[in-house]
């Protein structure tokens, strides 16, 4: 019975999240199919946690006016940090998912960890005190991290361009080097999470969080419920093939997303057609400065790097097919630290591609949209973890220890 008391709260939490002018008690029984005594009793717990507050009252025809119950932004706070390897960003969030404070800094270069770790310890700390939030209320440390990861030990495991950390524990680091409970997820799954909580109506019901960054990845919502698959991995769309002809693949196959779409190797096509220098870059810092330059040229008319950016988003429309096709979503959310200088030529060329490949397009269409969070999705999605962990009513909830 805890355990199903426990449950019907966060339920009612959520719908009162959901509902941006808030929810009276009897609308709330009729949304959650609770019964007036429960809606009430539960209600009183969530106003003595300061999680909600009552905030006025409505109703213009006959009867008593309804109080409306509605999220106490101060209630409760998140912290988020996504550690990409050229920029980290920091976050401050509070129980309606807007940013308090945020910093970002460059990422450590050198291959050791446990530096790039003391860093992000000591830039919280500051970012904390600059936000005037008091401690208590900080409910925890989410951290967005490259792919792939050991969910279950909160382990990073060999992601790209992060030389040197291969089976980082980063989750027990971190928790040691601040003292908070750390929760460690994929970016990706960071994103579509973030989207959930801050997004406005594009992180409702079913969709897909195409996440453009050094490598480009797949978020996964069903039934506003964030899908992370049997180790958290869910979401790696890097080896569909989107061109048979492409480039050679080192999974042995040609044409893959990651070998043919993603920001490095655009750089490295457009360096080799004398559109950039050359050489091809190495670092993601570098990376990302080439890629921002490639975006500038094509938007200032260059033919060549135009036709590089459009290319790009065929093939990425082909990958975001085949992941809509078997989901059968209803939208399609881009977003990440490369999305900005891509948003132009994407939001025009990949909404038709995909309804041509869309095997359900004469029953619904498929939205196409760029993320309603903004360009610090990644660490908003890693702050969010913490309060989907702590509030989002999950089935997991019912279940009894053994």
């Amino acid at each position: 019975m805890p355990r199903m008391g426990d449950f019907n709260l966060t339920v009612i939490l959520d719908a009162i999240r959901r509902t941006s002018g808030g929810l009276s008690r009897v609308e709330l029984a009729q949304i959650v199919g609770l019964s007036p005594q429960t809606i009430s009793n539960i209600s009183r717990r969530l106003l003595d946690q300061n999680l909600i507050v009552e905030a006025g009252k409505e109703g213009t025809g006959p009867g008593k006016p309804r109080t409306i119950l509605r999220l106490n932004p101060g209630g409760m706070y998140a912290l988020g940090v996504h550690l990409d390897p050229a920029v980290t960003t920091f976050v401050v969030l509070d129980l309606v998912g807007a940013v308090v404070r945020h910093s970002r800094i460059k990422t450590p270069g050198g291959n050791d960890p446990s530096a790039v770790i003391a860093t992000i310890a000591a830039e919280l700390a500051q970012l904390v005190e600059d936000s005037g939030v008091d401690r208590s209320r900080i409910a925890g440390l989410g951290v967005a991290a490259p792919g792939p990861i050991d969910l279950d030990n909160g382990t990073v495991v060999d992601p790209p361009l992060l030389p040197g950390w291969d089976r980082v524990e980063l989750r027990d680091a971190l928790a040691r080097a601040t003292g908070y409970s750390v929760l460690v997820d994929k970016d990706v799954t960071s994103a579509a999470v973030a989207e959930t909580w801050a997004g406005g109506p594009s992180g409702a019901g079913s969709f897909i969080f195409m996440y453009m960054g050094t490598g480009i990845g797949c978020g996964i919502v069903l039934n506003d419920e964030v899908v992370r698959g049997t180790s958290g991995n869910a979401g790696e769309i890097g080896h569909i093939i989107v061109d048979p002809d492409g480039p050679p693949c080192d999974c042995g196959q040609r044409g893959c997303v990651k070998s043919s779409a993603i920001p490095q190797v655009l750089v490295a096509q457009a360096e080799a057609a004398g559109i950039l220098e050359g050489p091809a870059a190495g670092s993601a810092a570098e990376i990302q400065q080439s890629f921002s330059e490639l975006c500038a040229r094509a938007y200032a008319g260059d033919e060549g790097a135009s036709a590089i950016l459009d290319r790009s988003a065929t093939l990425v429309a082909r990958a975001a097919s085949v992941v809509t096709n078997t989901l059968d979503v209803e939208r399609v959310v881009f977003g990440g630290p490369f999305w900005t200088c891509l948003a132009q030529r994407y939001l025009e060329l990949v909404p038709p591609l995909l309804d041509a490949n869309s095997d359900a397009r004469l029953i619904h269409p498929i939205e196409v949209v760029g993320t309603g969070v903004g360009e610090d999705v990644g660490a908003i999605g890693a702050a969010s973890l913490v309060l989907e962990h702590t509030l989002a009513p999950r089935a997991q909830r019912l279940l009894l220890e053994s």
